[in-house]
């Protein structure tokens, strides 16, 4: 089978034979505008949100950690990814050279490495602070390394969209000439054999989406039902002291499950097209063939203004310190106060009132 499809991560363009399929106005006006939209509020909405975490040194833990490094991710995804995606699909050709050829599919294989693994994080995290309280809890420290640990296997996982993915001339025929008057470039996956290539992605969807969405959905039910039982508890006991804790647990709990459920819905229809593509082709209707993947590649994508929004501007403590670092730069003045309910410290009924108090600035709705 040649090998001029589209993949996960590659943005090559297939070739059918044969047959010219027609573009449209309308069409490519749409894609200009939401590719423009989700470049905008996914380079400003994140670099927002990581520059409120940087900034206020009481935000530095672990959970905050973990999550701006998904929005450092998604910052990536929308330089390299999104500006490429949307002049290759319009242009119908590669005419950015193989650097980017090469690079392109390389960065976004990272980025959604890094995006799953630290969603991963934030949910064993979590996990460890509310099913074992009194146990081991992770330390800034530990956060930093498990970042580092983060992109250098995504790195890894990348590496062979470096060695596969290269130009490959195909000449464009004038229908008025009875030969080819130029070369048509495109940027595809040349691998050795087509179970080469199958194995690859094949395990790219078990270990880069179905595995870590299994671990994170047990965290999270875990966390779910020790929650429940605790309101339980609570509403024996009558404690307004711990019911506001579990109530601020659970505030923070949905919002974080609220990431990764979007994550996973967004990624879904680009997972199954890839899938049905890799295993039956033939099954894809050619001029519907672009249609779809472009539609279920703008799913993928959104993917990067989910956290912002979600975590960020949803969020009226986030909205505060936001406005307060832009305003005073944190330079001058007496700082804000604000509801004081850490991601890394909320939790259970035997966690220590001193941990409340001392606590970091939690960016809870």
């Amino acid at each position: 089978m040649e090998s001029h499809h589209k993949t996960n991560y590659s943005l090559s363009q297939f070739t059918w034979e044969g047959e010219e399929c027609p573009s449209s106005k309308s069409g490519t006006t749409f894609l200009i505008m939401v590719y423009s939209a989700m470049i905008a509020v996914g380079i400003m909405g994140n670099s927002c949100l990581v520059f409120v975490i940087t900034r206020q040194k009481e935000m530095h833990n672990v959970t905050n950690i973990f999550i701006a490094n998904l929005s450092c991710s998604d910052i990536l995804m929308c330089i390299v990814c999104l500006p490429v995606t949307l002049i290759y699909t319009l242009m119908d050709h590669w005419i950015l050279g193989e650097a980017l050829c090469k690079l392109t599919p390389f960065v976004q294989c990272i980025s959604v490495t890094v995006s799953i693994f630290s969603l991963v994080l934030i949910a064993m995290e979590r996990y460890q602070l509310i099913i074992h309280p009194t146990g081991w809890k992770p330390m800034v420290s530990q956060s930093y390394l498990a970042v580092g640990v983060i992109w250098v296997v995504a790195c890894l996982i990348s590496v062979p969209f470096l060695s596969y993915n290269v130009l490959d001339s195909m000449p464009l025929q004038n229908l008025s000439l009875p030969f080819p008057v130029q070369d048509h470039w495109l940027c595809i996956e040349s691998w050795p054999t087509d179970n080469n290539r199958l194995a690859y992605t094949t395990s790219l969807l078990v270990f880069q989406y179905l595995l870590p969405l299994a671990l994170i959905a047990i965290c999270y039910l875990s966390i779910f039902l020790r929650l429940r039982r605790r309101k339980d508890m609570v509403e024996r006991a009558r404690d307004s002291s711990r019911d506001n804790r579990a109530k601020g647990s659970r505030r923070i709990n949905v919002m974080l499950g609220s990431i990764v459920g979007l994550f996973a819905l967004c990624w879904l229809p680009l997972n199954i097209f890839n899938t049905v593509f890799d295993w039956h082709h033939e099954l894809m209707i050619s001029c519907q063939h672009d249609l779809i993947f472009s539609l279920c590649h703008l799913m993928a994508m959104a993917s990067t203004c989910v956290n912002p929004i979600v975590y960020g501007f949803l969020n009226n403590n986030f909205q505060k310190q936001l406005k307060s670092t832009l305003s005073h730069c944190r330079c001058w003045g007496v700082a804000e106060r604000y509801e004081n309910l850490p991601l890394s410290a909320m939790s259970t009924e035997v966690t220590k009132e001193s941990n409340l108090s001392k606590g970091s600035v939690s960016i809870h709705s």
